[in-house]
C-alpha cells in the first residue's frame, strides 16, 4: 500500500467546526466490511449493530487545557504554550510546543500570571522546547483554570467555554490526552445504558492521545512511516472480560482507532489481549488485519491520515473509501466534531 492510495477530496465546508446536539443524533454510516454495502442511520441506532454478550471498549482518556498562552520576559512578545507531557512532577517539567518558535530559545522565561512563568531549558524538535513551570504544588489546577481546549488544527476557531464539555466524552476519567478520542463523542450516559441494559459488556482502556494524532504521513511508502508513541494502561479485569467474550464467540467492538492500536498491540497467541500499561507506537495499515476487533466505531478522518488507514486494514480500501465518497456526496460531517461511521 502507497500514501496516494488513501488520497481524497474534502469541500472545507464539511469539515465540522462544532458538534451535534444531542450527541446521539449525528449521522452514522454503517460499512458491511463482508458485503461492501453501506447503511445510514443516526448515532442511537448503533445499539442495533450489538449483541448480548458482546464487549465494548472505550477509551477513557481525559482531554486537559493543554493550550496555554503568555508573555515573553522583556519584550512582552505573545507566546503559545502546548502542553504535551508533564516529564517530572517534582520539578514541573514538561514537554512543550511553543508558537512561534523563532522567538523561543533556552533561558527564556514565558509569564502566564504574575507570579507564575515556565523558563525554557532545553530544546527538543523545531517546535518542541522542555520547560520547567516555578510551581510546586498541584499544578493541575492552574492549568485547568489558564488553559484553553486543544481544538484540533482544523477547526478555525477559537475555543469556547462549551469546548470544555463538547471536546470530552462523557466517560472521559483519565487525565492526559491533547486530542479527544472522537468516536466517543458520539455516546451519551442514556445511550451507554441502554447498550449496558442489551447485555452487552462495556470496557474501558487508556490511551493519551497525543498531536501525532494529526500529523500525516509524508512518506510514499508507508513501511517507512513511525508513529509517535502513546501511553496506554489496559487493566487485567478488561482484559479477562475481552478474552471471555473472545472465547465464546462474541464479538469486539472497539470505539476509535486508540482502542483498537491498544488492542493490537497487547494481542497474544489464540486471539486474546493481555493486560498491562506501557508506550506504543503500532502503526496498523493494510494489508495487515485485525485480530481482535470485529468491528470498529470511528469518525471519518483526514486524508492520508494514520486512522483511515487503520480503518482500511479492518475493512477492504476500497470498501473504505467508496464510503468516504458517498459521505461526501451525501454532506455528512467530517473530523473529530462531524459525524461517525462503523464497521461491521
Amino acid at each position: 500500500m502507497k500514501l496516494s492510495q488513501f488520497k481524497y477530496p474534502i469541500p472545507k465546508n464539511l469539515i465540522a467546526k462544532v458538534p451535534k446536539n444531542p450527541r446521539d443524533m449525528c449521522k452514522l454510516m454503517v460499512v458491511n466490511k463482508e458485503t461492501g454495502e453501506l447503511e445510514t442511520n443516526k448515532f442511537k441506532d448503533v445499539i442495533n449493530y450489538m449483541n448480548a454478550g458482546d464487549v465494548l471498549v472505550l477509551n477513557d482518556s481525559k482531554v486537559f487545557n493543554a493550550r496555554l498562552y503568555g508573555t515573553k520576559e522583556k519584550t512582552k512578545a505573545k507566546i503559545e504554550v502546548f502542553l504535551l507531557r508533564q516529564l517530572s512532577s517534582e520539578e514541573n517539567i514538561w514537554d512543550v510546543v511553543v508558537d512561534p518558535a523563532r522567538k523561543v530559545r533556552i533561558g527564556n522565561r514565558i509569564f502566564f500570571t504574575k507570579n507564575l512563568f515556565c523558563e525554557v531549558i532545553d530544546n527538543t524538535t523545531s517546535r518542541g522546547r522542555i520547560v520547567r513551570f516555578n510551581y510546586s504544588g498541584d499544578f493541575s489546577k492552574y492549568i485547568e483554570k489558564l488553559g484553553k481546549t486543544p481544538l484540533p488544527p482544523y477547526i478555525k476557531r477559537d475555543s469556547t467555554e462549551k469546548d470544555k464539555e463538547d471536546y470530552q466524552t462523557v466517560y472521559a476519567k483519565s487525565v492526559g490526552s491533547v486530542a479527544a478520542p472522537t468516536a466517543g463523542l458520539h455516546f451519551t450516559k442514556d445511550l451507554l445504558k441502554k447498550i449496558e441494559n442489551k447485555g452487552v459488556k462495556i470496557v474501558y482502556i487508556t490511551l493519551h492521545i497525543g498531536l501525532g494524532t494529526f500529523r500525516l504521513v509524508e512518506v510514499e511508502d508507508l513501511s517507512k512511516h513511525r508513529m509517535d508513541s502513546e501511553y496506554y494502561e489496559m487493566t487485567q479485569e478488561t482484559a479477562d472480560i475481552i478474552n471471555n467474550s473472545i472465547s465464546k464467540k462474541k464479538k469486539v467492538i472497539a470505539v476509535g482507532t486508540s482502542v483498537a492500536r491498544v488492542l493490537e498491540t497487547n494481542v497474544i497467541t489464540s486471539r486474546h489481549v493481555r493486560w498491562g500499561k506501557g508506550w506504543t507506537d503500532r502503526f496498523i495499515h493494510p494489508p495487515q488485519t485485525l485480530r481482535i476487533v470485529d468491528k470498529l466505531i470511528t469518525n471519518f478522518h483526514l486524508p492520508q491520515s494514520t486512522l483511515l488507514m487503520l480503518a482500511c486494514a479492518l475493512a477492504d480500501r476500497d470498501v473504505i473509501m467508496k464510503a468516504y465518497k458517498k459521505a461526501v456526496k451525501e454532506k455528512y460531517r467530517f473530523y473529530s466534531y462531524g459525524d461517525a461511521m462503523m464497521i461491521v
